[in-house]
């Protein structure tokens, strides 16, 4: 039996059909934590930025779906070019990757010689190919400490840039101006009050967020970091200031936590989620698999300059 979901039919199970597409077509789902339950629930591997990159280094199949943002698919590219990677909506962006344009890189990068470049995976290939070095929010701090002594850019997002520096002493980055639109709108008013509200929670945040929302923090981490700080304490609740996708691998791990949202600026939206993450449905993941397509793909020469500070970075990691 089939239904009809806009202009394109597709069965009624849509579950079962994408598992019984992705082995037909032996394909693996690799889904961030962003992504919807249901997208997470299907995925053979699920992750934060990281985590994914070491998935699609060490992956055999024969094609990757990836349920992220576009330039997480453009990593998998890059370290499998014999493979074909599709994604289910090929404008799911990144508001880091975009307000980082590679010819403004370029020039940015030509004003400061001499300056090694530390780019956050949050980046296009064309920004991570003018890169010494890659880090994730996961590795960060250990990634600058191998520049001790070095002049050093670190783009795209100020907000790491800033937390990085705090915990490592650099006080001399050279820091591209870009933010996350999600974790930039946490309110800090909002969260003393939920905190006050709420005395015996403890304040997850990811360094992605402003100071104001960080300076509330009883642990800062990434993605993966708060997960599992917050599963390693199971009766006691956790206000979390990162997009709520991670509530559903936390509530999976630990039944019966209890979960606080961060409060978003604007209490009339749910701003804690990412636009771009949530792009990605069931019905596009079971498209894009019956199709093979939208593909992502990377120039081979590009691709081959961005694959070096990846592999660094995943060598040093």
């Amino acid at each position: 039996m089939t239904v009809s979901l806009g202009n394109q039919d597709r069965p009624a199970d849509l579950e079962a059909a994408i598992l019984d597409l992705k082995r037909e077509k032996g394909a693996v789902i690799l889904a961030h934590f962003y992504q919807e339950s249901e997208v997470q629930e299907l995925a053979d591997i699920v992750g934060d930025s990281l985590a994914l990159a070491r998935a699609a280094q060490e992956i055999d199949c024969k094609m990757i779906v990836f349920c992220g943002v576009h330039f997480m698919a453009e990593t998998a590219a890059i370290l499998n070019p014999g493979i074909p990677v599709v994604v289910p909506d090929m404008d799911a962006g990144c508001s880091l990757a975009d307000g980082c344009p590679p010819e403004e890189f370029k020039a940015f990068v030509a004003d400061h010689p001499g300056a090694k470049v530390l780019t956050y995976i949050n980046a296009s290939a064309g920004v991570k190919a003018m890169s010494d070095l890659i880090c994730t929010s996961s590795n960060a701090v250990k990634m600058v400490e191998h520049f001790e002594g070095e002049k050093l850019i670190f783009a795209p997002d100020r907000h790491l840039a800033r937390w990085v520096a705090k915990e490592t002493g650099r006080d001399d980055l050279i820091v591209w101006q870009g933010a996350c639109i999600v974790h930039e709108l946490f309110s800090a008013k909002g969260l003393a009050k939920l905190r006050a509200q709420h005395p015996d929670a403890e304040v997850l945040a990811h360094p992605e967020c402003d100071q104001a929302v960080l300076d509330q923090a009883d642990f800062i981490a990434s993605t993966t970091g708060i997960i599992s700080r917050a599963v390693a304490s199971p009766d006691r609740p956790s206000i979390i200031a990162t997009e709520d996708g991670v509530f559903h691998s936390i509530m999976k791990q630990a039944p019966g936590k209890v979960l606080y949202q961060a409060p978003g600026m604007d209490e009339s939206c749910v701003c804690n989620r990412c636009p771009y993450m949530r792009l990605n449905t069931l019905e596009k993941l079971y498209d894009c698999l019956a199709s093979e397509g939208p593909c992502v793909t990377v120039p081979e020469e590009l691709a081959k300059q961005a694959l070096l500070p990846i592999e660094k970075m995943l060598a040093l990691s």
